[in-house]
């Protein structure tokens, strides 16, 4: 019953956190707030039915506590820190709180050259406000520096050992369950690929991101962030993503040398066990 209690409440978290920009935000219309309330539902739904099935699904990590929790804190970090910029901006335009500096020096610092915030804005269509643009930025400059802080809490907690203990029985199978250990090379060899492969696009996605959306303006429609709501989920995902690949791309690592720790114990365990003793008939 209490586990099944916990899993209600993961599934009212993230409802929560779904709902929370439609809530907050000044000026969102009825239908918007139907719809992201249907959204929020199918959220929940997911996640309870992930937790409840006794065989691993689509999420990945799932026991291995407190990688997701940690995942889960960071998104609600970026998303709430972006609401309550955006209801600064729009109810105070005047007098801007701590937050609404701290994002103006922000995206000052981080608007230069080739950034990921400079980049960003490059990609968006012409014609767009100054002021939109600018908000934009600092918005984009604070959700960069929230995922990256959430990253460097993240790597402090793998070289310090906190993640994956090392007393703690890590079964691959369910927390990867997308990843086959029987196929293909060994399976360390195999986590450090991927692991490696991770890293890379992470790192590369910033900079690769605003190029494609900006391809893709000759395809679909293009993309302005005007709208509050796509504001916000649009620049939680932007940053979000990639910081999310180099904390898998790490895990898999680290757990390809855990494997690898634990395969040279179970040798020196064998090579200390003497043979026994042979006779001349033997």
């Amino acid at each position: 019953m209490t586990q099944f209690a916990l899993i209600c409440l993961r599934g009212l978290l993230v409802a929560s956190l779904v709902l929370a920009p439609g809530l907050l935000l000044p000026d969102i219309s009825p239908d918007v707030a139907q719809g992201v309330t249907l959204l929020a539902l199918l959220a929940a739904v997911v996640v309870v039915t992930e937790y409840s099935a006794r065989y691993p699904g689509l999420i990945e990590f799932r026991d291995a506590k407190p990688y997701n929790r940690g995942r889960f804190l960071l998104l609600a970090g970026i998303v709430l820190s972006l609401i309550v910029l955006q209801r600064d901006i729009v109810l105070y335009p005047d007098t801007p709180s701590l937050l609404t500096h701290l994002a103006l020096a922000l995206g000052n610092l981080m608007h230069f050259s080739f950034s990921p915030v400079a980049l960003l804005v490059a990609s968006l269509p012409q014609g767009l406000p100054g002021p939109h643009l600018a908000n934009v930025a600092i918005s984009a400059a604070l959700a960069y520096i929230v995922s990256l802080l959430g990253l460097g809490l993240f790597v402090l907690g793998l070289l310090t050992g906190y993640w994956p203990r090392r007393n703690a029985v890590f079964n691959v199978w369910v927390n990867l369950p997308n990843f086959d250990p029987t196929k293909g090379v060994d399976v360390v060899q195999r986590l450090e690929r991927d692991g490696q492969l991770n890293i890379a696009l992470g790192i590369i996605m910033p900079f690769s991101l605003p190029a494609l959306l900006h391809l893709s303006t000759l395809l679909v429609q293009p993309l302005t962030l005007e709208s509050p709501l796509a504001l916000i989920w649009g620049l939680t995902l932007w940053a979000i993503i990639p910081v999310n690949l180099i904390m898998r791309g790490a895990s898999m690592y680290r757990i390809a040398q855990l494997i690898r720790a634990q395969r040279r114990r179970i040798a020196e365990a064998e090579d200390a066990v003497p043979l026994p003793s042979q006779s001349a008939y033997s």
